[in-house]
């Protein structure tokens, strides 16, 4: 939007306002733009606008040549305006235009037509002045300009960042408003070009123009006048009414239009708010396709205070019903789950390749890659100590790798990463212990329980069992994985306690002195009168050498004369190390501190949006990098990464095969069958649950889901890592949230004030592939990752718990136990289900999650698979306690058993009720009657 401002005594166009979506006004220094904000229009503006279009000239599908002569000559000849003002208005259109930040551009509606594909010049040397001047010798100095500048303006143009934020096959809309002395009744004119045309200097950027709205009027109404441009400029980019303005055939339909507008148009009282303050864009600007159905319209209508609860017309309705997708459809055909899941893979499978060319998987795999190997180490460290060694963090390093790279090279979900887990770990305990109590050999039996339980998934995955899962509603998904998350947060706190509890902070410590804080310096020759070895230092303590003297005072000696005279130090601090256990405190939560705060840069005011991306995508490498450095500076003895480094077995005892007989009786191959059972359940519900999660719809995953083909890729896992002596593999939930994260992808450019728009997930295989083989080469690479510290990678733990919580509606209603009514967000829920009734369903899930974790805590933890398959049956009890509109709200309804068989019944009895011709004659006379018919 320009206005007519007076310069240095010579008119001129002034650009004061502009809209992409939003508007963005001229600060009142001229020097910048402000921030786009939702355009705030007066009532009255928007009836006087219907007014000007009611009476000023209306012309629509216009050729571009000469159109300052064309919109004046139709305004005489409709008699607006009288003859003899036709070169006044005329000229004042044709004065220069100043854009923001920029000289006067001379080239504008002069040159109307005469280069539509070019862009316009500069500012012309020379101005002209005085309002009776002609307007054939203000063309003639301009087209003398023109080619001078043109070039120089081209790429002026082209180097505008503004334009980058623009739609490529977006067109202009300009507003023409000022104030003149010769007018005593405005001049209003509409005009829309046949062809959109580059009009040069009339647009801060080289869009070409469509629609033009002129409006010049006598002074006094400097404010109406500006109102009514922001008025019609709004209306420009409203979606509908721009729609209303391209197909428009006459006035009738562009004052309908406005109508329209109006219908739609929410008045805040004056008095109740603030019309300075500037309403910031929302984050998701709904769609205008409701908008287009009147019924809809009429909803919208009935918004407040209705007796329900409910915030409008649309709310009247259900949510989308809980729908899984065609993958977990009964197909009644043995193996016909599994087959139509490779079918709709296959065509995928190329791009799953090359989508994973991009530099934001680089980040994935990094970020993942610790994530795993963290999560190696620690369950192979923990299977040594429960299984003697039988497996170790070698089995463990090696089977991930292995398991892992099979699995996203040829699994359903290539996002899906798989580890062991905590159930898991505790089955391999209880049946070590088994087998030591009982004389049976530990590795021949758990092959034989591998095997039986990869059987026992291949019978699920030909049976198509995985349909039960369309039974998995939200309320067990939220309470497996957020039980997951709590487990990840707890361990990665857990761990941090006992570094504390290992490396304790003694609050009496001074530098210098021994006894200060409970150390002291014994003389050599009084260590064996302490039950001391004299000719050796103290276990754990490579600190002390005992040498021969006896004339000095051991007791009063400082910590360092101690040990260069070689003394003894004797006492529950000796193993003190200082401001280590606070150094570990700074590295984990600085970690985990530094990867939210990159994680939200994204969103924050500095930097272009590519770079603030960039730094969002590696947020979680960058804060490894600056701790892991941080450490370095330090040189403090903090807990570092131990990887193995030799390829060997971590029992010397066993080889990389087991044999599947020799060592028990041949009655313990059939009966392993039952242990399997508990394994096959553990595997089945936890691959699918994770596999659901990550098929979410919030994600907008594009190249459908395998839920049969990852079962039946875990279950030939089961059997190789079985032979193997490695570790069995599941679905780790939260890794592959992060993992989907890390790879969600947001739309580059988008309007000013507008968010990014979540495109999506970057679906491939090559990052997790990647992941995988970089963890079967870590034991090459143990010479890097020694210097990572441990407390680092426990605040990559915390992360990825706390991370995976965001967007569980669970978590949400937890919190607004805490929360006062007026300051809750405006959840869906809570508009059609009372509060009573929302806190009693949380509580029955925190009640849920409480005994799972019991459980999980304990050695009934074998059987917490079935006790995930109990959360469904508790499920279907709270259809009890429930209405199925609070459950619409809340969860999501369960699918109707019979919902199938009775369309099958309808259609039978439709099928029965229309006869069928028996012959051909019967057939055509059926065909005449039908003709006949429709010409009656």
């Amino acid at each position: 939007m320009d206005t007519l401002q007076q310069e240095g005594g010579e008119l001129e166009w002034k650009e004061s306002a502009r809209w992409v979506k939003f508007e963005e006004k001229v600060e009142e220094g001229g020097e910048r733009w402000s921030k786009p904000h939702v355009s705030t229009l007066t009532l009255h503006s928007l009836f006087e606008l219907r007014t000007c279009l009611q009476t000023g000239s209306i012309l629509l599908d216009l050729e571009g040549y000469s159109l300052p002569q064309i919109i004046v000559e139709q305004q005489i000849t409709d008699g607006l305006i009288p003859p003899d003002l036709k070169e006044k208005i005329i000229f004042v259109l044709l004065r220069k235009h100043r854009h923001q930040t920029k000289k006067p551009i001379h080239r504008s509606l002069a040159d109307m037509g005469k280069s539509s594909n070019t862009a316009s010049s500069n500012r012309s040397t020379s101005s002209t002045s005085g309002i009776h001047r002609s307007t054939e010798d203000l063309r003639s100095r301009q087209s003398s300009s023109l080619g001078r500048l043109r070039e120089s303006h081209k790429h002026t143009h082209l180097k505008n960042k503004f334009m980058k934020k623009i739609p490529r096959d977006a067109e202009a809309s300009n507003v023409l408003i000022g104030e003149v002395d010769f007018l005593d009744k405005p001049f209003v004119s509409f005009v829309r070009l046949a062809q959109a045309t580059t009009l040069g200097g009339l647009t801060e950027v080289p869009v070409p123009t469509r629609f033009l709205f002129i409006l010049l009027g006598p002074h006094g109404k400097t404010k109406s006048y500006n109102e009514i441009g922001r008025a019609i400029a709004t209306l420009m980019v409203d979606d509908l009414f721009s729609d209303v303005a391209y197909k428009a055939r006459d006035r009738e339909d562009l004052i309908a239009g406005v109508d329209e507008f109006l219908d739609e148009v929410i008045v805040l009282p004056p008095g109740e708010w603030d019309p300075k303050i500037r309403i910031e864009p929302p984050k998701k600007v709904p769609s205008a396709e409701m908008r287009k159905s009147v019924l809809n319209l009429n909803e919208l209508g009935q918004v407040n205070g209705l007796a329900g609860g409910a915030a409008g017309g649309e709310d009247e309705e259900l949510p989308a019903p809980h729908e899984l997708g065609e993958e977990l459809k009964f197909t009644g055909r043995i193996g016909g789950g599994l087959w139509l899941d490779i079918k709709r893979k296959i065509p995928w499978y190329c791009s799953d390749i090359y989508d994973g060319f991009h530099i934001q998987s680089i980040s994935a795999v990094l970020f993942i890659y610790l994530g795993c190997i963290t999560n190696a180490i620690t369950f192979g460290g923990l299977l040594g100590d429960a299984t003697d060694n039988y497996q170790g963090v070698m089995e463990s390093f090696l089977g991930t790798a292995l398991a892992g790279s099979v699995f996203c090279l040829f699994g359903g979900q290539p996002l899906i990463i798989l580890s062991s887990t905590g159930p898991i770990l505790i089955f391999e305990k209880l049946l070590y212990e088994f087998s030591k109590n009982n004389d049976v050999d530990y590795m021949e039996l758990r092959l034989w329980i591998g095997l039986h339980s990869c059987l026992q998934c291949f019978l699920l995955v030909f049976s198509d069992a995985s349909y039960i899962i369309k039974y998995m509603t939200r309320f067990t998904e939220e309470g497996f994985s957020s039980l997951i998350s709590f487990i990840f947060i707890s361990d990665a706190i857990k761990k941090m306690v006992g570094a504390f509890k290992y490396y304790p902070i003694n609050r009496g410590f001074k530098p210098d002195y021994i006894t200060a804080y409970k150390c002291e310096c014994i003389a050599p020759d009084q260590a064996p009168a302490l039950g001391l070895n004299a000719s050796a230092p103290l276990a754990d303590d490579n600190m002390t050498l005992l040498f021969n003297l006896t004339d000095l005072d051991w007791s009063q000696l400082s910590k360092k004369e101690c040990v260069k005279y070689g003394g003894m130090l004797v006492g529950n601090s000796c193993k003190y190390v200082p401001d280590l256990a606070l150094m570990s405190f700074i590295l984990f939560f600085g970690t985990y501190s530094m990867t939210v705060s990159l994680k939200k840069f994204k969103f924050s005011r500095y930097f272009p949006t590519k770079l603030r991306t960039l730094i969002s995508d590696f947020a979680i490498i960058i804060s490894i990098l600056v701790f892991c450095g941080l450490d370095c500076l330090l040189a403090l003895d903090t807990p570092k990464l131990h990887v193995p480094t030799e390829l060997k077995p971590t029992r010397s005892d066993r080889g990389w095969l087991v044999m599947p007989f020799g060592k028990n009786p041949w009655w313990w191959c059939v009966a392993s069958f039952v242990p399997a059972l508990l394994v096959t359940i553990l595997i089945f519900m936890d691959q699918q649950i994770s596999a659901v999660i990550v098929n979410r719809k919030e994600n907008k995953l594009k190249k459908s889901c395998g839920y049969h083909l990852d079962l039946f890729w875990v279950g030939v896992l089961m059997a190789v890592c079985s032979f193997m002596g490695m570790p069995w593999y599941v679905a780790a939930t939260v890794i592959s949230i992060a993992h989907i994260d890390s790879l969600k992808m947001e739309s580059e450019s988008s309007a000013p004030g507008e968010q990014p728009q979540f495109l999506g997930v970057r679906e491939q295989r090559l990052t997790g592939t990647l992941v995988f083989v970089l963890t079967g080469l870590s034991v090459f690479l143990a010479p890097i990752l020694q210097y990572i510290p441990m407390p680092v990678l426990y605040g990559v733990f915390l992360y990825m718990g706390v991370a995976s919580l965001s967007g569980i509606q669970f978590w949400e209603r937890i919190k607004l136990y805490l929360m006062p009514p007026k300051h809750q967000p405006d959840f869906s829920f809570l508009r059609h289900v009372p509060m009573r009734r929302v806190h009693l369903f949380t509580l029955v899930q925190i009640v849920c999650l409480a005994v799972l974790w019991i459980l999980k805590s304990t050695f009934l933890a074998i059987i917490f698979p079935v006790m995930i398959l109990g959360l469904m049956v508790v499920r279907k009890l709270l259809d009890l306690m429930f209405s199925q509109h609070d459950l619409a709200w809340l969860d999501d309804i369960l699918p109707d058993k019979d919902k199938k068989k009775k369309e099958d019944e309808k259609k039978k009895k439709k099928d029965k009720k229309a006869p069928e011709p028996e012959s051909d004659e019967e057939v055509r006379k059926c065909t005449i009657c039908q003709v006949w018919i429709c010409l009656s």
